[in-house]
């Protein structure tokens, strides 16, 4: 079980940003979350989904097999306690339920449209919202509505395919606990 609060520090290529994760919020994302940083699972992984005013998607491990092993541990919803906002982070889903595994997301502006989804922050950028902001963002949405990556092809093939056919999108070099 994680803390009642904690922060991840985001080291990324644009500089770095930390997270504040409130358990209160959503107990099944921040104990999650904590998991997946401690297991270094978001070291070298991409913002393979950046849309202006919108969000910065990201979440998909560089290794195929690594990813492969987590992208099925799906976690149980929480209930929805704080509104999608400029700077919250809440878990990506599909339309089925308890369908959180590990991408997450962060809002660039009032997205509050996605609480009525069931998308429920885990927690806030408190420092370097800006670094978010400038992430790389040219590329758009994925295959098949865009010509941005292709979700199957990055859990198939993994950085390879990103950095050949992507080779401008930011990335996390590495993920931490902040010890208070």
């Amino acid at each position: 079980m994680a803390p009642a609060a904690y922060q991840v520090k985001f080291e990324t290529t644009q500089g770095d940003f930390i997270l504040e994760v409130n358990r209160d919020w959503a107990p099944n994302g921040a104990d999650h979350l904590h998991e997946l940083v401690q297991l270094k699972f978001y070291d070298d992984v991409r913002f393979f989904r950046v849309i202006e005013g919108f969000m910065a998607q990201f979440g998909m491990n560089g290794d195929p097999q690594l990813n492969s092993k987590w992208s099925d541990n799906n976690i149980q919803d929480d209930p929805v306690k704080q509104s999608n906002k400029r700077g919250y982070v809440s878990f990506a889903m599909t339309s089925a339920p308890n369908s959180r595994s590990t991408q997450l997301f962060v809002n660039f502006g009032d997205n509050t449209f996605l609480d009525d989804s069931g998308f429920a922050p885990i927690g806030q950028i408190v420092e370097g919202m800006e670094v978010v902001d400038s992430l790389y963002n040219e590329y758009g949405e994925g295959a098949p509505s865009g010509n941005g990556p292709s979700q199957g092809r990055i859990g198939s093939e993994g950085n390879e395919y990103l950095k050949k056919d992507f080779p401008k999108l930011d990335y996390i070099k590495t993920a931490r606990i902040v010890e208070s």
